[in-house]
């Protein structure tokens, strides 16, 4: 059973019980249905208290059931809230903690609702491109008025109980520390005898001239929704609330829902929703492996990386020692993060008092040994591997015993880094993304000794620096910049072959994407990809690069740090600008290499950019780099800007179909630079397969 049933005096007590959030799936709600029919069946029950187990009221419908069989196998959601509102004896809410979606229509068609302070009452479908499917939009307008309503279900974020104690969502608030089944019995009770039983259903939602009212919202969320549906359909079905019956108002809805639960949009949003929740999963890392304590950090390294990072932990409460090896490195670092932190302050997001305390919690040495007794330190040093030898000598010298050893490296061998100690089963790759203390990605790089509960410890501090931990291999490059390079070699032959900087960011841009690759590279600076691909031509001559990125390092040009990379920049202003002689560069270098621009279509573009991600994509599966595709989505989708709404490059290539996607690689296969097209196994077996990356 996942609802519990127990009679109190002459009021029946019906549990959810199904952790963590009590789900409303099948098994809840044929539970839930079956313990109130039995209530209504006992003459001796006079009222029935609805509520939740552990730390939730319920989180809403199950959304693992979407687009399955068990989502319409009855009783649904709609029966179940059927059965509740045309029950004979008065049923009451008792709300607490997390009450959300599937959970708060629910108390919405119960007669009566009684909640405790603090308690989160939130409509959020709209965040996994959906709108409540189950009376939500009918039903909350007529309980908190119509531009209440509509704020939380087009934003679909949750309001404190005690900022609704002015509506007639609740017929009564409990005070913080009350017992909430206690009070809830004693108020079904008092209600016991009242009839006629008062359903929302029979309200009105009053709001004059709602017609130009709502005309204006719709223009609002237009403007703010870009490529997502939901937000404006969740407004005509509110306005339905006003303009149509009750009945017509839910059939109107469910018909809404059901196209948006069709969309490519919303299947995007719920993979990302689900792939967030599987990153953390490891099969041979079982979810109760014991986690090594972390109440002191350290960082090597007090540049921007090194700051960023420093800045995580200072966030989530953990004091944290950053490491130079120079007094003026040091106070440099110290400076940045302090004017990190008032800027924060000066926009309104941080107060004086968390400001203070933050700061407070970041220390600096230029000694080792001041840092020996940290339980983790992070090495965010050059990357050169010469340096992190130097750096994870010292620390193996000088770090207690248990402590882990992380290395913020973005594509060194982890493996080479961890023989450098005596104790390669401490060390883990922790590779942040640059700002650091913005991005929330966080690539964890299993090297071949890493403990179990070295990575078990690090997946839960990835959750307390409130970032999404990925686990990666080790190869060059981990997942993300294996794949960008594959990006940035066709973005650099893209140039060669007729295009200008400016022409690939907007298409791959228009496509979604935060930035495209040319102002990526400037965000970045174009130096440090300068480095990598010096180590490329002596470790791996075969692979071609274009010179042009090349040819704009030789002329000073490294990006935004600069003020000059393949766009200009101004002083205070991010907007790129582009440059004549950054273009003549490019126009001239196809001439010295003897290659006839041509014009190039922005499907071309979006299509060389996004496969040439697919099929390395594809290649770190089978390598067993990455564990699942949704792994490689959730990288691309926190950590170098892929639009949501398409899911991520191994989605959005299940979406066109992996059929498509091969013929284009083969096309692009029998062009210029054509090697760089050779479809992945992986990607050619799916095929002939049938299948997909996301199965």
């Amino acid at each position: 059973m996942s609802a519990d049933y127990v009679v109190n005096g002459k009021v029946a007590v019906i549990t959810l019980n199904n952790p963590p959030v009590n789900g409303l799936g099948l098994a809840t709600r044929t539970a839930a249905v079956e313990a109130v029919n039995r209530a209504q069946a006992d003459d001796a029950v006079e009222a029935i208290v609805i509520t939740g187990a552990g730390k939730a009221f319920s989180g809403g419908a199950d959304i693992k059931e979407f687009n399955s069989p068990k989502a319409l196998t009855e009783p649904t959601l709609h029966t179940l809230i059927s059965v509740v509102e045309a029950s004979t004896k008065p049923t009451i809410a008792a709300i607490h903690s997390v009450c959300m979606g599937g959970g708060l229509e629910l108390a919405l068609g119960c007669n009566y609702r009684v909640a405790l302070p603090g308690a989160q009452i939130a409509l959020p479908e709209v965040k996994l491109g959906l709108l409540p499917g189950a009376g939500g939009t009918q039903r909350l307008p007529r309980l908190i008025g119509l531009e209440r309503a509509l704020n939380m279900v087009v934003s679909g974020a949750f309001v404190p109980s005690e900022q609704l104690a002015d509506t007639p969502l609740f017929d009564k608030l409990f005070a913080a520390d009350a017992q909430l089944i206690a009070e809830a019995v004693a108020y079904a009770e008092s209600v016991a005898a009242v009839r006629p039983l008062p359903k929302v259903r029979d309200r009105k939602v009053d709001y004059p001239n709602h017609e130009a009212f709502l005309q204006f919202t719709r223009n609002t969320v237009k403007a703010m929704a870009g490529p997502y549906p939901a937000p404006l359909e969740c407004v005509e079905t509110v306005a339905a609330s006003v303009t149509r019956k009750f009945d017509d108002g839910l059939k109107f809805e469910r018909e809404r829902f059901l196209h948006l639960a069709q969309t490519s949009e919303s299947k995007a949003l719920r993979h990302a929703f689900f792939a967030e929740r599987s990153a953390s999963k490891l099969p041979d890392v079982p979810a109760d492996t014991p986690v090594r304590s972390i109440k002191q950090a350290a960082i090597v390294g007090a540049g921007t990386m090194g700051g960023g990072i420093a800045m995580n932990f200072a966030n989530a409460g953990i004091p944290v020692i950053l490491l130079e090896t120079r007094q003026e490195a040091l106070d440099k670092g110290m400076a940045t993060i302090r004017k990190n932190y008032e800027n924060t302050m000066k926009k309104g997001k941080l107060t004086q008092e968390k400001f203070d305390q933050r700061v407070g919690l970041i220390s600096g040495t230029l000694q080792y040994e001041d840092i020996g007794q940290a339980d983790i330190v992070i090495e965010a040093v050059f990357e050169e591997m010469g340096v992190k030898q130097a750096v994870f000598e010292q620390l193996d010298r000088v770090m207690k015993p248990g402590a882990i050893l992380a290395s913020n490296t973005s594509t060194l061998d982890l493996d080479r880094i961890a023989a450098f100690t005596q104790r390669p089963q401490d060390v883990v790759g922790t590779h942040f993304f640059s700002p650091a203390n913005v991005m929330k990605l966080l690539e964890i790089v299993r090297g071949k000794h890493t403990a179990k509960d070295v990575l078990a410890t690090t997946l839960a501090l990835s959750k307390k620096l409130k970032k999404t931990g990925v686990v990666s291999g080790v190869c060059d490059g981990f997942i993300g910049n294996r794949m960008i390079e594959q990006y940035s070699r066709q973005a650099g032959f893209l140039l060669e072959e007729g295009c200008l900087p400016e022409q690939v960011d907007k298409a791959v841009e228009k496509f979604g994407f935060a930035m495209g690759p040319f102002r990526m590279g400037d965000l970045a600076g174009n130096d440090i990809g300068w480095a990598i691909r010096k180590r490329r031509y002596v470790e791996k001559p075969a692979i071609v690069y274009s010179k042009t990125a090349d040819l704009l390092c030789e002329m000073g040009r490294y990006g935004q740090k600069t003020g000059a990379g393949w766009y200009d920049y101004k002083p205070g202003d991010r907007k790129a600008y582009p440059n004549a002689a950054v273009n003549a560069m490019i126009v001239q270098h196809s001439v010295d290499i003897g290659v006839e621009r041509r014009k190039i279509s922005d499907e071309e573009i979006v299509e060389r950019l996004v496969y040439s991600l697919v099929n390395e994509g594809a290649h770190i599966l089978e390598e067993g780099i990455a564990m699942r595709a949704s792994d490689i989505d959730m990288v691309y989708l926190t950590g170098y800007g892929f639009p949501v709404f398409r899911g991520g490059p191994m989605f959005y290539a299940d979406t066109v179909g992996l059929y498509k996607v091969k013929a284009a690689i083969e096309r692009y296969a029998k062009g210029r630079h054509g090697d760089a097209w050779t479809p992945a196994p992986l990607l050619v077996k799916l095929v002939a397969e049938g299948k997909r990356f996301n199965e």
